[in-house]
């Protein structure tokens, strides 16, 4: 393993630094070695540090290195060759930011061509198959859809644990400083010694002054400020933090001309924070009360029309005059991107913060993160027009799941149809699932047990109320499908009730014959032969084992001693003069307009059917191994 002693040497300072990391000689060279495959060279590398150390930059530039298209725009020649990885293929880069573990696991799966069907079966597969694989795992401490549902620690546990045990896989991550210790701690007991390396990038032999004298040098040239002195200093008092000189450096830029003690200079964000607030002549309170609500903030960016909002709410009080100057103040903290519509025609401003040790700084100064939180949670429930989801902004459907967690406020909200219709499922399902199960009531269970229908289908809004409607009639929660039809979205269907039984191997509708009237719809089911009140059909099934059971299909009661004599089946002409049809796979049903030659509806299963079949007046009853379920198709045009 390289270490500290690797930097002597007459040649070093000969050699040009890397042109996108300006220095971290130390850190390339061990990444360089882990690269070449060498037998003495770490199989996992673990690279951490605290947030602000500069991970995701240099990597980045490592990367670039290891692609061959960028290799060729960068003067390799310059560089110290033991900081050069070998010209080989480019590495598989799965990014985990905003992604789930399970996510994360499909990426990888798809990239190598797995077919696995279960995220334990793509390591089981990839462990079988001739390597190497070399994987590159940016970002996890950015992973997944939800801020507050710890998906960095699910990375780590159940993607990146098994992906470093399959012995062909060559694994280079970015993880949180804590995982690091844990996953390293787990991986020595298990691989031999020498295959696990962690680089912490806040450790001494790590560490690279020079590079980060040379960052705030020319950060200082970009802003027409180039004083080596002034940034000898910056990168002395930062202690080595990128973010910190990038932050001081921003703030010096905003600020009147003058002289700068070196005492001045901060030496961490919270510091970066304060002494930019002074030098703008601000309270640095008013600073953090206007960087607050996106220190809360969930996803890739706020409307910045909701941030101005809200800051009043955080700080309780009358903020127009701090908002109106607000861009000198937050400028270095912040980062803003427009959001594009039909035609790339601008739609609105979203604003974030630009770095998530700013907003640890932050929420780190707050009396209480919950009680905050429960301000915004409530205050994004009151922008909701009328309350209905379907009218809500965007940011305010698909993140205000992430708000109520914090606040501990998300169970009360998920009763609620419209929100399990409208939201966005992945961040959703992810703040759901951090709910301790027992805090959840019958809805939310409904929802779980749905949601991973709605994003292997990507169902869209109306598709989610479909099957969210007859989820709910599946689990007994009528007045919640009821609820569903009232939102307002025209569905394909409705559904007619649900019977749990277990062992149905078809089903057919049919008449049931009637003395003085016409036939009855009914439901039937073949059944096995000890069901509770179904009729042996004996050797005229094929089957001695099978027996029938009928249903009347409006109102789902038995009707007792119903057998094949009494059904009258619905004939081939009348299907064929109806103007929808069926098509059945192993977990899907589709309908389809026989005019247009076009679905009309569609409906996925977790488990596979054992039976579906559609009547001409448009009557649905499918069957699964546990359970028949009827359905009323709505959707006659395409």
């Amino acid at each position: 393993m390289t270490g500290v002693a690797t930097l002597a040497g007459p040649s070093r300072a000969e050699h040009a630094p890397h042109p996108y990391i300006g220095g971290r000689a130390a850190v390339l060279r061990a990444l360089a070695s882990w690269r070449s495959g060498r037998p003495d060279a770490a199989r996992v590398v673990l690279l951490t540090g605290s947030p602000g150390s500069g991970r995701s930059h240099l990597l980045t530039g490592f990367l670039m290195l290891c692609d061959p298209e960028f290799r060729g725009r960068i003067a390799l020649a310059d560089l110290d060759p033991s900081t050069v990885p070998p010209d080989l293929p480019a590495p598989a880069v799965p990014g985990a930011a905003g992604l789930t573990a399970a996510q994360l696991t499909w990426l990888i799966a798809e990239h190598y061509g797995l077919g696995a069907g279960t995220t334990d079966g793509v390591y089981a597969e990839l462990a079988a198959r001739p390597g190497p694989f070399t994987v590159v795992v940016p970002d996890v401490d950015r992973a997944g859809p939800v801020r507050t549902a710890h998906e960095p620690d699910r990375v780590v546990r159940e993607a990146l644990r098994p992906l470093a045990a399959v012995e062909q896989v060559r694994l280079l991550a970015d993880v949180p400083k804590h995982a690091a210790a844990e996953l390293a701690a787990e991986l020595n007991a298990q691989l031999p010694p020498g295959a696990v390396q962690v680089i912490d990038l806040d450790e001494p032999q790590w560490a690279d002054p020079q590079g980060t004298a040379r960052q705030a040098e020319a950060l200082l040239a970009q802003s027409g400020a180039a004083r080596p002195e002034l940034a000898a200093a910056v990168a002395r008092r930062a202690g080595g933090s990128p973010l910190v000189v990038e932050l001081a450096v921003a703030g010096l830029a905003a600020a009147a001309s003058g002289t700068v003690g070196e005492a001045a200079l901060p030496t961490s964000v919270d510091e970066a924070l304060d002494s930019h607030a002074y030098r703008q002549g601000a309270d640095p309170q008013t600073l953090r009360h206007l960087l607050a609500p996106l220190a809360l903030a969930e996803g890739d960016g706020m409307p910045v029309d909701l941030w101005a909002r809200l800051v009043g709410v955080v700080a309780g009080q009358d903020m127009s005059a701090a908002i109106a100057a607000a861009p000198a103040l937050i400028g270095p903290f912040v980062q803003s991107r427009q959001e594009y519509g039909a035609g790339d025609t601008p739609t609105r401003t979203l604003v974030q913060l630009a770095h998530p040790a700013v907003a640890d700084a932050v929420r780190g100064g707050l009396r209480s993160v919950r009680a905050v939180q429960s301000q915004v949670a409530m205050a994004l429930l009151e922008a909701v027009p009328g309350q209905d989801w379907g009218q809500a902004d965007p940011y305010v459907r698909d993140h205000i799941a992430g708000h109520t967690l914090e606040a501990g406020l998300l169970p009360q909200l998920l009763t609620d149809p419209g929100l399990f219709v409208h939201a966005a499922p992945t961040g959703l399902r992810a703040a759901v699932e951090a709910v301790p199960p027992e805090q959840l009531g019958e809805p939310a269970r409904t929802y779980l047990r749905t949601v991973p229908l709605l994003t292997r289908t990507r169902a869209g809004a109306r598709a989610r109320a479909a099957l969210l409607e007859s989820a709910f009639v599946e689990d007994g929660l009528m007045d919640y499908a009821a609820a569903v039809h009232r939102l307002g979205i025209p569905l394909p269907w409705q559904t007619l009730w649900n019977i749990r039984l277990s062992g149905i191997s078809d089903v057919r509708l049919a008449g049931l014959v009637q003395r003085d009237a016409p036939p009855v719809p009914v439901a039937a089911l073949t059944v096995p032969a000890e069901t509770p009140g179904a009729r042996p059909l004996g050797a005229a099934s094929g089957d001695a084992g099978d027996a029938l059971l009928v249903y009347d299909l409006t109102h789902a009661t038995a009707v007792p001693g119903a057998g094949p004599e009494h059904l009258v089946p619905h004939s081939e002409a009348d299907r064929a003069l109806s103007p929808l049809f069926l098509s059945r796979a192993k977990d899907q049903v589709r309908i389809w307009s026989r005019e247009h030659n076009s679905v009309v509806a569609s409906l996925p299963s977790g488990e596979p059917f054992t039976g579906a079949d559609l009547s001409p007046d448009g009557f649905l009853l499918v069957a699964t191994e546990h359970g028949a379920r009827a359905l009323r198709v709505r959707a006659l045009d395409a």
